[in-house]
């Protein structure tokens, strides 16, 4: 009983605002140091249902900071760097043990894009030089390495976008001087898309690693630079184009971010609405490249792109923020993390960190719906990551605007270390009313099934259940995530075992949530349990 007055006190403070906002009060999260030296830095970054976290870099930096394994070298006659390269560029690290294995990737993937496929491959397109046209794989098994491709795509891929599709195979959409999309695997031809050549600010670009969001009739949004359309992929139709999001540029070099908020079981998840966030101006990127380092833009859009008639809100945010990362959370909010207040993307092109992430919560009735959480002591600058992981920590890693490997006299060095940040929810305050999963009746799921879910907790609240597509991150852009609130019953509880059951129901189509590996989540009053990995098929 005292457990549960306690609990439902500080449940009650935490919903006034206290924590977040109280007076004297220290902002809520807190980071802990992982690993001091992940040998990679983290340009790219992805964990998979094994709790194996995927890291890889760009090969022609020169020497990373670990070794092949068994004294391999890679011999590659393209590489601008090392024709002969015994450094690793990949890693795979092991959550939680910290363990790192260096990989061997042997084209370069340098400002790539990636996708999970339905059992659980990453598959990976472009990059530079030697592997603008590669499609590279990687299983997650004990003793797994890169396999490539060459030739995989129909054109060279830098700087664009993957989303998987409801079939299994991946959109590959834009890259540098790329107004086109194809798909892998490959289909014998390439879509023209004028709408990214429409979009690009001429040197400065600003329309680079486009934000794409499959929505629920399958279609596909596409945003660049500050422009958006619905593209029907499958006829290479533009269906419908969108009002211009102001206030300045979102994609890369300009580099804000983008989610789409979650898909609600009560609304047939048919209700879509998208949140970009940060970005610079469109002229930020020259000017950096002079010296002079413009503030990046602190405005949000919010748009409900399955409106009639829709139209973008502007949201403040506490600070300005370019390349920073945006990840849905098990709770449905939204955690904007690392980056800078001024400049742009580019090589040593921005300033003055932005060490202090930001909450979003969607659906809060306050004047401001963002939330200052504890501030980092590491910058995480150009080329940094973040991931959510089943635990429901965040792994921040990554950074480094310099030309290779640069630990001194620079004044962003090289990143090699790894953080994971907590949410507020993971504040021992919570820990009466956080569930524990013990049991589902299975981790298979076909479309429209059912699932019983068997979990214990302290304090029952208001309880839901949450599916999640892991992200890919890299270039402050996770792409392919997606959370979906799921239609449940109310949790029954079993006096001889003291666990509770509830029912609930999968996802109906697979444009709603492709084939593939999903976190499952209880979320109990507002506070996640430990994820669960089940596969949708």
């Amino acid at each position: 009983m005292e457990l549960r007055v306690i609990t439902t006190l500080v449940l009650a403070l935490w919903v006034s605002g206290a924590f977040r906002h109280g007076s004297g009060a220290s902002p809520p999260g807190f980071w802990e140091l992982l690993v001091e030296n992940s040998g990679v830095s983290a340009m790219h970054m992805l964990v998979s249902h094994t709790n194996k976290v995927l890291i890889f870099d760009r090969t022609d930096y020169g020497p990373s900071a670990i070794r092949l394994p068994h004294g391999r070298c890679r011999n590659d006659s393209s590489d601008l760097a090392l024709k002969i390269d015994c450094w690793a560029h990949s890693v795979e690290l092991q959550i939680p043990t910290r363990n790192i294995r260096p990989l061997e990737v042997l084209t370069d993937t340098w400002c790539s894009s990636g996708a999970f496929r339905a059992d659980g491959t990453f598959t990976q397109t472009g990059g530079w030089n030697d592997g603008a046209r590669v499609v590279r794989h990687y299983n997650f098994c004990e003793d797994c390495d890169w396999t490539e491709q060459p030739g995989g795509l129909q054109r060279p891929r830098w700087y664009a976008s993957n989303q998987i599709l409801p079939d299994n195979r991946v959109i590959v959409v834009g890259g540098r001087v790329a107004f086109s999309y194809e798909f892998v695997p490959g289909d014998g031809h390439l879509y023209s898309l004028p709408f990214l050549r429409s979009t690009s600010d001429g040197r400065s670009e600003n329309n680079l690693y486009p934000f794409l969001h499959l929505l629920p009739d399958g279609n596909m949004f596409v945003f660049a630079n500050s422009e958006s359309i619905l593209l029907d992929y499958k006829n290479n139709k533009v269906v419908r184009s969108y009002p211009s999001l102001p206030g300045g540029a979102r994609n890369y070099p300009a580099s804000g971010s983008s989610v789409m908020l979650p898909l609600l079981a009560s609304q047939r998840f048919q209700r879509v609405e998208v949140l970009i966030c940060g970005g610079a101006s469109k002229t930020a990127y020259k000017q950096a490249s002079s010296g002079s380092f413009e503030t990046a833009l602190k405005t949000c859009g919010r748009m409900v792109v399955t409106d009639n008639n829709p139209s973008w809100i502007l949201e403040e945010m506490p600070l300005p923020r370019v390349m920073g990362d945006m990840l849905n959370l098990p709770t449905g909010e939204v955690l904007i993390i690392n980056g800078a207040q001024q400049g742009t993307a580019g090589w040593r092109f921005a300033r003055n960190p932005a060490l202090t992430p930001l909450l979003y919560s969607p659906s809060s009735t306050s004047s401001s719906k963002f939330t200052t959480l504890a501030s980092a002591s590491i910058p995480r600058m150009y080329h940094s990551t973040a991931i959510l992981l089943p635990d429901t920590r965040v792994l921040v890693a990554g950074s480094n605007p310099n030309v290779g490997y640069d630990f001194s006299e620079v004044l962003f060095p090289t990143e090699l270390r790894i953080e994971a940040f907590s949410p507020p929810y993971l504040d021992s305050y919570f820990d009466g009313v956080r569930a524990e999963i013990s049991s589902m009746s299975k981790v298979v799921i076909g479309y429209n099934s059912q699932i019983t879910i068997e979990f214990s907790v302290s304090v029952l609240g208001d309880t839901e259940a949450t599916l999640y597509a892991p992200a890919f991150a890299t270039h402050a852009y996770s792409m392919n995530q997606r959370l979906l609130k799921l239609e449940s019953s109310t949790p029954v509880l079993d006096e001889n075992s003291g666990y509770y059951t509830f029912v609930v129901r999968a996802p109906p189509t697979k444009t709603i949530a492709p084939p593939g590996y999903y976190m499952l989540f209880v979320v109990n009053s507002g506070v996640p349990s430990i994820g669960k990995w089940i596969q949708m098929l």
